[in-house]
Protein backbone atom coordinates (compact mmCIF):
# COMPACT_ATOMS: atom_id res chain seq x y z
CA UNK A 1 0.00 0.00 0.00
CA UNK A 2 1.25 3.48 -0.87
CA UNK A 3 1.51 6.18 1.75
CA UNK A 4 1.66 8.93 -0.89
CA UNK A 5 0.72 8.41 -4.55
CA UNK A 6 0.61 10.91 -7.42
CA UNK A 7 -0.84 9.81 -10.76
CA UNK A 8 -0.31 11.66 -14.05
CA UNK A 9 -0.26 15.12 -12.48
CA UNK A 10 -0.04 18.09 -14.85
CA UNK A 11 -0.20 21.80 -14.03
CA UNK A 12 -0.12 24.96 -16.13
CA UNK A 13 0.49 28.58 -15.23
CA UNK A 14 -1.36 30.33 -18.03
CA UNK A 15 0.14 28.83 -21.20
CA UNK A 16 3.28 27.56 -19.45
CA UNK A 17 3.31 23.86 -18.59
CA UNK A 18 5.11 23.67 -15.24
CA UNK A 19 4.55 19.96 -14.49
CA UNK A 20 3.67 17.27 -17.03
CA UNK A 21 2.45 13.72 -16.38
CA UNK A 22 4.26 13.47 -12.99
CA UNK A 23 3.97 10.16 -11.13
CA UNK A 24 5.19 9.30 -7.63
CA UNK A 25 4.66 6.42 -5.24
CA UNK A 26 6.10 6.37 -1.72
CA UNK A 27 5.50 3.47 0.62
CA UNK A 28 5.63 3.46 4.41
CA UNK A 29 9.20 3.94 5.66
CA UNK A 30 10.54 5.09 2.28
CA UNK A 31 12.43 8.32 1.73
CA UNK A 32 12.63 9.87 -1.74
CA UNK A 33 14.19 13.02 -3.08
CA UNK A 34 13.24 15.37 -5.89
CA UNK A 35 16.08 17.10 -7.68
CA UNK A 36 16.36 19.20 -10.81
CA UNK A 37 17.54 22.53 -12.15
CA UNK A 38 15.93 25.87 -11.40
CA UNK A 39 12.56 26.13 -13.10
CA UNK A 40 12.08 22.36 -13.39
CA UNK A 41 8.84 22.37 -11.33
CA UNK A 42 10.07 21.02 -7.98
CA UNK A 43 8.39 23.69 -5.84
CA UNK A 44 5.25 23.47 -7.95
CA UNK A 45 5.07 19.72 -7.24
CA UNK A 46 5.35 20.38 -3.48
CA UNK A 47 2.66 23.07 -3.73
CA UNK A 48 0.37 20.71 -5.65
CA UNK A 49 0.78 17.90 -3.12
CA UNK A 50 0.14 20.20 -0.14
CA UNK A 51 -2.93 21.87 -1.71
CA UNK A 52 -1.48 25.31 -2.40
CA UNK A 53 -2.34 24.68 -6.08
CA UNK A 54 -4.87 22.27 -7.57
CA UNK A 55 -3.55 20.15 -10.43
CA UNK A 56 -5.12 20.71 -13.83
CA UNK A 57 -4.91 16.96 -14.42
CA UNK A 58 -4.06 13.91 -12.37
CA UNK A 59 -4.78 12.62 -8.89
CA UNK A 60 -3.02 12.78 -5.52
CA UNK A 61 -3.64 10.29 -2.71
CA UNK A 62 -2.53 10.04 0.90
CA UNK A 63 -3.09 6.36 1.65
CA UNK A 64 -6.45 5.88 -0.12
CA UNK A 65 -7.71 9.41 0.52
CA UNK A 66 -7.88 11.66 -2.54
CA UNK A 67 -6.29 15.07 -1.85
CA UNK A 68 -7.43 16.87 -5.01
CA UNK A 69 -9.69 19.79 -4.18
CA UNK A 70 -8.90 19.83 -0.45
CA UNK A 71 -7.56 23.00 1.15
CA UNK A 72 -4.02 23.12 2.56
CA UNK A 73 -5.34 23.01 6.15
CA UNK A 74 -7.48 19.94 5.37
CA UNK A 75 -4.46 18.19 3.86
CA UNK A 76 -2.31 19.19 6.86
CA UNK A 77 -4.94 17.75 9.22
CA UNK A 78 -4.61 14.45 7.32
CA UNK A 79 -0.91 14.39 8.17
CA UNK A 80 0.93 15.91 5.21
CA UNK A 81 2.42 19.37 4.91
CA UNK A 82 5.50 21.39 4.12
CA UNK A 83 8.55 21.08 6.31
CA UNK A 84 10.50 24.31 6.13
CA UNK A 85 14.25 23.94 6.27
CA UNK A 86 17.24 25.02 4.22
CA UNK A 87 15.89 22.80 1.44
CA UNK A 88 12.20 22.49 0.56
CA UNK A 89 10.58 19.23 1.56
CA UNK A 90 7.22 17.62 2.19
CA UNK A 91 6.72 15.28 5.11
CA UNK A 92 3.95 12.84 5.89
CA UNK A 93 3.48 12.38 9.60
CA UNK A 94 1.91 9.54 11.55
CA UNK A 95 -1.47 10.61 12.86
CA UNK A 96 -2.43 9.85 16.48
Amino acid sequence: MSLLRVEKMTHFFGGLRAVHNYNLEIGPGQVQGLIGPNGAGKTTIFNLITGIYNPGEGRIFLEDNKLNGLSPHEIAAMGIGPYVSKHASVAAYDRP
